[in-house]
């Protein structure tokens, strides 16, 4: 991977934690995971969107999702996944280089599961208890 200015967490990717990779993405464990097994699927050029990402990264990206999903589901068996992008600092990217999260999630590892994604916005999550 090559480093954007130097300063880019994603393009300075030590090679010893790829775990899948393929010549335009790289799959790397979350440095932070929210749960066992939480990988970042990550483009190998420096771009912060998915929106800028060529339909060959694109693709390449959501091949190497398969890829690591396949490996989590045999290595630590979850029972779903959510899969999510930050995308722009209002919707809480912290590192302007594209990743995209593979979160495990297991059964019983919150109380109420449904909603999943919506959770970002808590007030809008629990969709459920208000229908009729």
């Amino acid at each position: 991977m090559t480093a954007q200015s130097g300063t880019c967490l994603f393009c300075k990717l030590d090679r010893q934690r790829i775990l899948h990779q393929s010549p335009l993405a790289v799959v790397c464990p979350d440095s932070f995971p929210v749960s066992v097994g939480h990988c970042l699927v990550i483009p190998r050029r420096h771009i912060a969107s998915l929106f800028d990402a060529t339909e060959d990264e694109q693709r390449d990206m959501l091949q190497l999702l398969g890829e690591a999903r396949n490996g989590i589901q045999k290595a630590h068996a979850p029972a779903g996944f959510n899969i999510g992008i930050n995308d722009g600092p209002a919707a809480g990217q912290s590192i302007p280089h594209l990743h995209i999260h593979l979160i495990p999630r297991y059964t019983g590892d919150v109380a109420e599961p449904r909603g999943g994604v919506r959770w970002v916005l808590p007030a809008h999550a629990n969709y459920w208890s208000s229908r009729r």
